[in-house]
């Protein structure tokens, strides 16, 4: 390949000359035609003039669902989560006129007392959105009581931040304040495999959506739960109802609620208790009816649960509440 600017002959598939390094034409291999340099087809005929590069290795920030042939992948796993979303009201007029280091020397201790309470319950924090963030209860690690645990989470995220804001205030800063938002709902969770081999837990599902549609209708400085929510933790948290509301992308008005704090309750045996027991019903009496039998030691104890036998302690007919 002759250079144009001095006339040494270089050899093919050269960029640049050898002699005194200025870029060479690129010359078509099928209609022989010179290209100026920068060219990958011929401006005579449309040929390419550089050999197809082989396929890019894939990025490091590659998302991998799950290949096609892995349907269990690509299903993901069925579960009933409680989903919060939590973000600062007002957090652009709260940076307006600051800095980026100074806002985030405001945003960011906020944030992670936002994550602490989530994880001091058992939550996972699937993601952060600048200035909240959105964290599951009951996945990936499954609890029985994942809606109780949301909403201790939330009760001690609006605590911490009331603390925070009085501090910044004192500062001579405006007061900052969060709005969360609650709902328990099935939901497909898949994990997502992103650059440098770290997984992430991502659910789908419509419950998710309305949970953080309750963050923006709740309260600033409060909590915000549906219907559901309440009642799964009904007794253990104090509910005032908001009344039916419009959620966008839900056919039915939502009823929604504000969490105002912490119920009586604390052990599912006291719901029970308030809910009232059902009856545990023995072997049928001699004379035919049905009653329930408990046989009490001298101590006053239980000694086993066989019923209807004077072998030993004292024979006592009662109701069984459980």
């Amino acid at each position: 390949m002759r250079c144009s600017k001095c006339g040494f002959e270089n050899p093919a598939g050269t960029k640049f000359c050898g002699q005194c390094a200025a870029a060479l034409a690129l010359s078509c291999p099928k209609c022989h035609a010179d290209n100026p340099p920068g060219f990958k087809f011929c401006g005579q005929c449309a040929t390419a003039l550089e050999p197809a590069a082989s396929a890019p290795a894939r990025p490091k920030s590659f998302v991998n669902v799950g290949e096609a042939h892995n349907t269990s992948a690509l299903e993901g796993e069925r579960k009933t989560v409680t989903a919060l979303f939590a973000d600062i009201k007002g957090s652009m007029e709260l940076i307006e006129d600051l800095d980026p280091e100074q806002a985030r020397a405001i945003v960011d201790p906020a944030l992670k007392l936002m994550v602490d309470a989530v994880q001091r319950y058992g939550g996972y924090v699937a993601q952060s959105t600048g200035d909240g963030i959105f964290a599951l209860f009951g996945a990936p690690i499954a609890h029985e009581d994942h809606p109780q645990r949301a909403l201790y989470a939330a009760v001690r995220l609006q605590e911490e931040l009331n603390r925070y804001s009085d501090r910044i205030r004192a500062e001579g800063r405006l007061p900052i304040q969060a709005r969360v938002g609650v709902n328990t709902g099935e939901v497909v969770v898949r994990s997502f495999t992103t650059g440098e081999g770290r997984t992430e837990y991502v659910p789908v599902g419509h419950s998710t959506g309305i949970a953080a549609r309750m963050q923006a209708l709740a309260p600033v400085g409060s909590i915000a739960a549906t219907e559901s929510v309440r009642k799964l933790c009904e007794g253990y948290f104090l509910f005032k109802s908001l009344g039916p509301t419009k959620v966008k992308g839900v056919t039915e008005p939502v009823n929604v609620y504000e969490v105002t704090g912490l119920g009586p309750l604390r052990t599912r045996l006291q719901r029970a208790a308030a809910r009232g027991y059902t009856k545990f019903v023995g072997p049928p009496a001699r004379d035919g009816g049905d009653e329930a039998h408990r046989r009490v030691g001298e101590d006053g104890t239980w000694p086993d649960r066989r019923c209807g036998r004077r072998a030993r302690g004292r024979q006592v007919t009662t109701v069984l509440r459980v």
